[in-house]
């Protein structure tokens, strides 16, 4: 009978998961057709599909962290793009001192970053000070604005270049792909199967998803609820890393990066639904697409504006995201 009560309420959340999924793609579908009807050109259009698809792969990446953070500890993470940027000095001084492949970086900025994470949840907003909503968002936009000062003043507000060798490119049905973003696009999906794997699949994921779901109830049977904390936003950190060091070749680094990826990355956030890992990945895809698509619609305006347009849409017709629960 449990059986049979567990397939009847996942097939009643599975149906309207999969409408707004069918409703989605149907309006993405449409964007597309408008689009290419608009430019004239097949090719363009194409090429902006590919490269929204893998620009969004990373945006997805970073969403995770952050809504990994919102999900489990109930935090609105400010600081999430400044992290980020520290990140990407992380592989550009690493890169520029030992002349290491930019990749390669990942096996320092991500421990780093881990431990980064740890420190700022454990010192900063475990305690009674980081205790209610007011202070978590105060202490975040702080740490966000002291990092940023910092990169200033120790790298200088010149823009950095992480140069990537070997790099190539390559036509896929007319649309030009760099091997830089396609490794990005790659690295970016693995690493959110791995976290997926992680929550879903191994005891701690277990632990974490029991914080998330009744806190009080997961340390009543033995869960050390501040160490899933601690560590959870560690890992969601380490995401941000992970993703700063695939992008980092791709854009020009600058201390305040940081803070276009964070916009972006909280509208990701609230398009697939707060506290949702999947509907980040699938938030971040669909919003490379409405920035690039936006440069068709709109010539030479901020690829932004469309993001903005979508970020209020979803607020006022589905303020949980595409792929949330209502409260």
């Amino acid at each position: 009978m449990s059986d049979t009560t567990a397939n009847i309420r996942a097939a009643a959340l599975g149906g309207p998961v999969l409408k707004r999924a069918a409703l989605t793609g149907g309006l993405v579908a449409i964007a597309i057709a408008v689009a290419l009807i608009r430019s004239g050109s097949g090719l363009v259009v194409w090429q902006s599909v590919v490269t929204g698809l893998l620009t969004g792969g990373l945006y997805g990446l970073i969403a995770m962290g952050l809504t990994l953070i919102f999900g489990v500890l109930d935090i609105v993470n400010f600081a999430h793009g400044a992290l980020l940027a520290v990140a990407m000095f992380i592989s550009f001084g690493v890169v520029q001192g030992t002349g290491l492949h930019p990749y390669l970086t990942l096996v320092i900025a991500v421990p780093a970053l881990f431990l980064i994470g740890a420190v700022v949840h454990r010192g900063l907003l475990s305690g009674s000070g980081g205790a209610t909503l007011e202070n978590q968002l105060l202490i975040t936009l702080g740490l966000s604005l002291l990092l940023e000062n910092g990169l200033l003043m120790f790298f200088g507000a010149e823009p950095k270049t992480v140069a990537l060798p070997g790099d190539f490119q390559f036509s896929l049905f007319g649309a030009v792909v760099t091997g830089g973003r396609l490794y990005a696009f790659i690295g970016a999906i693995l690493i959110g199967a791995v976290l997926f794997y992680l929550l879903r699949r191994t005891r701690f994921g277990t632990a974490i998803r029991a914080v998330a779901a009744n806190g009080q109830g997961a340390e009543l049977v033995g869960v050390n609820v501040r160490r899933v904390h601690t560590l959870t936003f560690a890992i969601g950190t380490a995401c941000a890393g992970a993703a700063a060091v695939l992008a980092a070749p791709l854009v020009t680094v600058t201390p305040t990066l940081g803070d276009q990826f964070n916009i972006t990355a909280f509208v990701v956030v609230v398009l697939g639904g707060m506290g949702n890992v999947a509907g980040a990945l699938v938030g971040g895809l669909l919003i490379g697409l409405v920035e690039q698509l936006t440069t068709i619609y709109m010539g030479g305006q901020s690829s932004l504006l469309g993001v903005f347009v979508v970020f209020l849409v979803v607020l006022f017709l589905r303020p949980e995201g595409l792929f949330g629960r209502k409260s």
